[in-house]
């Protein structure tokens, strides 16, 4: 009677997880920034040249002299090209950046030149911009980024 009971129970479980996945799919799951989504990356380079080439660049190359302050202390915009930085934060940041604006993350009294966009773009905008700059890098670059992506996020440490 034990086999037959475990048995159904495992069945239920199966069912469980079939009905939670599909409720996901149904709800619309965000899509991750895949370079490889051509769809994907066509509404993310749409949305670039929209949103982000007047301060980034339109070939990703970002503002002049991007590691030196500004005499307003704020940094220029980086580029998002191989050259720049980008490809060493993982996904989670990187949409947050979009999302939020920098100063999101960044130390208090951190400013920053760049708006969050979550009131412009929605998030399939959002992370299809991710998608576009990602389809631009090296295969190296977007490996090496990609296992970045992987490592889960470290959390803030309770204050004391």
């Amino acid at each position: 009677m034990r086999v037959r009971g475990a048995g159904w129970l495992v069945g239920m479980g199966a069912v469980a997880v079939l009905l939670y996945g599909g409720l996901a799919i149904m709800r619309g799951a965000p899509p991750r920034p895949d370079p490889g989504d051509a769809a994907l990356v066509a509404l993310g380079k749409q949305t670039y040249q929209q949103y982000c080439a007047s301060c980034h660049g339109v070939a990703l190359e970002g503002q002049p002299g991007w590691r030196k302050p500004k005499p307003d202390g704020r940094l220029p915009a980086p580029p998002h090209n191989a050259e720049g930085h980008t490809w060493h934060h993982p996904d989670e940041q990187l949409l947050a950046m979009v999302r939020d604006g920098p100063a999101a993350l960044a130390p208090p009294g951190y400013e920053s030149d760049m708006p969050g966009f979550s009131g412009a773009l929605s998030e399939r905008e959002i992370v299809a911009v991710i998608a576009f700059i990602k389809s631009t890098w090296p295969l190296a670059a977007r490996e090496r980024q990609a296992r970045i992506s992987a490592q889960p996020s470290p959390r803030p440490s309770p204050e004391k």
